[in-house]
């Protein structure tokens, strides 16, 4: 039988001697779960509870929305989720592979945060409250929301590919509430501090941050910068790869990251006496070592910060001056599409949720076009209106 629901009797009721019940056992419900061949039991005191859940499991399991508990445990699903993103076989939403560093970082937050509390659990039986416990137990050992979140994210893709695969029914990370990550603004340099700023530097750190705030490149792009990649003549950087602190030259974060930035005229003069006075040309790599390898990130920073705090002035990240290459092209009147491919973003709602308090247009401009609108579109009205008393 595909479900049922039958009387239970305790070990010592006169029923299993063919005499009259005389426990208290309550009522089973079954139901079979055809895609995992198996059947499912539940116990209930009454049997009006029983069959209801009978008739709707046995809807449930009808449209594949049921599973029978599955034996996998959360800490054995987060091994082999990990390992897929390491071979490259399992791949993030774009279609494209994780980043070593994404990697990384999603073993460290499952190893330190996630397993230690539900990694015995099966992977069926984690329920949203059980999440929610989980959060607010990093909330009050104090970290903060954006690690919060962060460390969730793996377990939600977990489980995303979980329910994906019809391993679980319900996906657990739905629904829980996390603490509110309020961002501060980006550090920006107005374009006459851009140029106080580069000018207190020295080469090679002059030239590294001269091509962050004016080409945007990321730290991992700019380490991995070949002269290959740079066409001065045609003034324009070709992004084709990045590097990261363990893996070494990787792609960039994304397919839009493989772009062509343009180059202005500030920026290819830098490159041109950087260029002149590299003694590192032979590794290829625009920004170098001497032992070939790329620049080290924490030596450069150091170097620039003292030479800034020598010359009075506000220090500013490399990160920091990518931002301040999307406020200039902002400025300058560059478009959000074409800003947006410069970045190498994936899309341009990134650009505009990043960058778009910072592009033109305010309630008193909108109220402006708009007026202007109605102002012409009622003279068209009135003109037509005088064509047609004429005739």
């Amino acid at each position: 039988m595909a479900s049922a629901v039958i009387r239970r009797h305790s070990a010592g009721c006169a029923a299993r001697s063919g005499g009259r019940c005389d426990c208290n056992a309550g009522w089973e419900a079954s139901v079979y779960v055809s895609r995992d061949k198996r059947k499912l039991r539940r116990t209930f005191p009454t049997r009006t509870e029983a069959r209801a859940w009978q008739t709707q499991a046995a809807r449930e399991a009808q449209v594949g929305s049921l599973r029978a508990p599955s034996t996998v445990t959360v800490r054995e699903a987060a091994q082999e989720w990990l390992d897929g993103v390491a071979a490259g076989t399992i791949r993030n939403r774009s279609g494209d592979p994780y980043k070593p560093s994404a990697h990384r970082g999603y073993e460290q937050a499952l190893r330190l945060r996630v397993l230690p509390d539900i990694g015995a659990q099966k992977l069926t039986d984690v329920r949203t409250p059980d999440i929610q416990d989980m959060v607010d137990r990093w909330q009050s050992d104090g970290l903060t929301p954006s690690v919060i979140r962060n460390s969730l994210l793996p377990l939600r893709v977990i489980y995303r590919r979980a329910l994906a695969r019809g391993q679980v029914a319900a996906n657990p990370t739905h629904g829980v509430e996390l603490p509110a990550v309020r961002g501060r603004r980006d550090r920006i340099a107005a374009p006459q501090e851009a140029a106080r700023l580069l000018a207190a530097l020295k080469a090679p750190e002059r030239t590294i941050w001269a091509t962050a705030m004016y080409a945007g490149l990321r730290l991992g792009e700019l380490r991995a910068l070949r002269w290959a990649d740079v066409n001065l003549a045609a003034g324009v950087i070709h992004v084709r790869r990045s590097w990261d602190a363990k893996a070494g030259e990787v792609a960039p974060k994304s397919r839009a990251g493989v772009r062509r930035v343009p180059v202005p005229a500030r920026l290819r003069d830098e490159l041109v006496e950087h260029r002149m006075t590299a003694s590192t040309l032979d590794s290829g790599l625009v920004f170098a070592r001497k032992d070939g390898s790329p620049f080290n990130p924490k030596t450069a920073n150091v170097r620039a910060r003292a030479a800034w705090t020598e010359a009075k002035l506000k220090p500013i990240g490399l990160h920091e001056a990518r931002h301040t290459f999307a406020s200039l092209m902002i400025a300058a009147g560059v478009n959000a599409k074409a800003l947006s491919s410069y970045l190498g973003h994936a899309n341009i709602a990134v650009t505009f949720d990043r960058y778009g308090h910072l592009m033109p247009g305010n309630e008193d401009e909108a109220a402006g076009l708009l007026d202007a609108y109605l102002d012409r579109a009622d003279t068209a009205a009135r003109l037509a209106q005088l064509d047609t008393d004429s005739s």
